[in-house]
Order: structure tokens, then sequence, then C-alpha cells
């Protein structure tokens, strides 16, 4: 395929709108049991209801300055969520709420955390774009592009040489492969075999701006794969067993010693960029489009086909729903950081001897 290059008399929004596929009827027969879809389809509402809650806060003004939803991306973090073991590490961008809850992290510090509450993952200090929580594996939330992909690469390595076979997992949007960081990490991770599984969750805009614009290949990540003698493995990312089984074939690459793996999740953020974005770049045929391939209705739908109860699915639902809630006024209540809290986390004397 010929991508285009950029017209510099054209808009962000003049380009052909991108289209998804049909949802894969066959993916119906799976090799996945009905307990791992039931989490599949858990970890999808924790992260729908989750981003649902915080974008309400934070036309509250509960949540200071801005925040990257990734409403309609759930697939992509739910199915790593429950095909990571717990001592596997996640590593994600500044769009990494979804990613937090899925690894097990509960509501409530997340919630505190964006409202800048003591009780928060990081004291209230962290906010919307830090996300982190070593107990669960969940390494940080970056807000420099492609940063933490070289960061994996150092956990990983920590593995392999403590023979502990854990991965570790890099998510990163589609702008990030024309980021120096991206080849860096692929080569350094598949020159030493680590067990590192790179995640483009291609939601086909960096910023404000079409990948296609700006690339001459059709899939950013998985297009440069084979450069550094990986396989190309592109996937729909808004169908939770497509990740899923492709997450389980690398994780399993990875633990048998087999070295890294590059995955292309193609999805779509329903919303802008940002809270201060109202997208209006993206063609309407283009929105309409991923917005009727969203990945929780058809998993939902999937779910029954499959012989799962309607009920069933409603009381996960209503559990999550209860969950949010008491989350929220827990946080709410929650008292803000104790000013001697400015003082901690931000000194190093500079010395040696951390270095050794």
């Amino acid at each position: 395929m010929t991508v285009p290059r950029v017209d510099a008399e054209a808009s962000y929004g003049d380009h052909p709108p991108i289209l998804p596929e049909a949802f894969d009827p066959a993916l119906d027969e799976a090799p996945i049991s009905t307990e791992v879809r039931l989490a599949l389809y858990r970890k999808q509402q924790e992260i729908r209801q989750l981003e649902k809650r915080l974008h309400d806060l934070f036309l509250q003004n509960l949540v200071k300055g801005t925040s990257h939803l990734s409403t309609g991306m759930e697939a992509v973090g739910a199915a790593f969520g429950v095909a990571l073991r717990s001592d596997d590490y996640s590593f994600a961008t500044y769009r990494g709420h979804g990613h937090t809850i899925a690894r097990g992290v509960p509501a409530g510090p997340i919630i505190a955390e964006m409202l800048g509450r003591s009780t928060g993952l990081c004291g209230g200090k962290g906010g919307s774009m830090h996300l982190t929580s070593v107990p669960h594996g969940m390494m940080g939330s970056y807000a420099i592009i492609g940063a933490h992909l070289c960061i994996a690469n150092g956990t990983a390595w920590s593995a392999k040489l403590r023979g502990t076979d854990q991965v570790s997992v890099a998510f990163f949007g589609d702008g990030a492969t024309n980021i120096g960081a991206f080849h860096e990490a692929i080569n350094f991770a598949s020159v030493y075999d680590l067990p590192t599984i790179f995640v483009c969750e291609n939601n086909l805009y960096m910023e404000y701006t079409s990948i296609g614009q700006v690339t001459p290949v059709r899939h950013p990540a998985a297009d440069r794969a084979p450069a550094y003698g990986l396989d190309a493995v592109v996937v729909d990312g808004n169908d939770a067993d497509a990740v899923y089984l492709a997450a389980t074939d690398a994780i399993a690459k990875a633990r048998g010693g087999d070295g890294p793996s590059i995955i292309e999740a193609k999805t779509y953020r329903h919303g802008g960029h940002s809270r201060a974005d109202q997208g209006k770049y993206r063609p309407a045929e283009e929105l309409e489009a991923w917005l009727e391939h969203d990945p929780i209705p058809m998993y939902h739908q999937r779910l029954l086909r499959t012989g799962v109860p309607e009920e069933e699915l409603t009381q996960i639902e209503l559990s999550v729903a209860a969950e949010i809630d008491a989350a929220t006024e827990a946080a709410k209540e929650a008292p803000v950081p104790d000013p001697g809290a400015l003082y901690t986390n931000v000194w190093a004397d500079g010395g040696w001897q951390w270095r050794n």
C-alpha cells in the first residue's frame, strides 16, 4: 500500500476515512474458556465505567489539569490484564487509566489520585498521567513519548538475568513508532532476546494528525517488525478475544526464552486526544463506523451467543458500577496531601553511591 504524503496545504482532517473491518465471527469458536471470557468482559466494563466516571468528575472540576481517555480502546488493556501473570510488568503511556485497573489496581486509589487526594496511588502527587502501582506490576504511565519502551527492556533484562521468566509489556500509540526510542528499544530487545512485548495501540491518530499522513507504511509498528527479525502481527484491537490470543502467544514466546514480539492492535478512541480536544479533524464517516465497532457491545453479544445468560452479564455490569460508585465517594471524602509531601520524592544528592 502506498501512503500519500502530507499535503502542506491540506487541513488535518483532509484525508480519506479509515474504516474498521468487520468483527471475525470465527472467533466465537476460539479456544478460550468461558471463565476467561467473563474475566475479559469484566475488565472491559471496569475500564469503560472508570473512565466514564473520570470524565464526569473532570466536568465537575474535581480532576485538575487534563486527562487522556481510552474509551473505545478497552479490549487491548483488558486482554493483557487477563493474560499476564501477577508478577509480570506493564508500562503505559499517559493514556494509562485502563491499563492500571486492568492489572488489578482497585478503582479507589485510581480515582483518589485523579482527585489529588492523599489516598491516591501516588499520594495525590502523580495525577492522571503518572499512575503507578509496583505491587500490581504497573510500572508507570509515561508522558514522554516512547521513553518507557527502553525502560521496559530494563525490567525484561532483569527478569532474564534472574531467571524468573517474567515478561515486560510496553503499550504505546501509533505516533511513538516515528520516535527514535521505538527503534532503539526494539533493536536492543531483539539483539539480546529480551522477554519484552511491544504493543502498539494504533488508534489511527498521533494527537491531531492521521498516522497515515506521515508514515510510509500501512501498519506503523507491524510493518517495521521484520527489520528487527520479528513477525508482523496485526490484530483487531477492538476484539478482546483476538488480542488475548495474540497476547498469550507472545507471552509464551517470551517466557520460553524466544525473545520479544511486536503486536499492532488496530483500535480507535471515541473522543479526542485529551479532554481539551473535540476531535473535529476526524471524518464523520470514519467516526460513525468506529463507534459502531465498539468492543463492549460486540463482546456482550458474543458471550450471549456462546451461552452466557444475560442476567450474568447484567450482574457484572451492576457489580462494577457499585464498585465505581463506592470508590468515588471514598475518594471525595479523602484528605488532600499534607503540605509536607511537597518535599518528598523530589531530592537526590547527586552522589556516586546510588550508581553502584
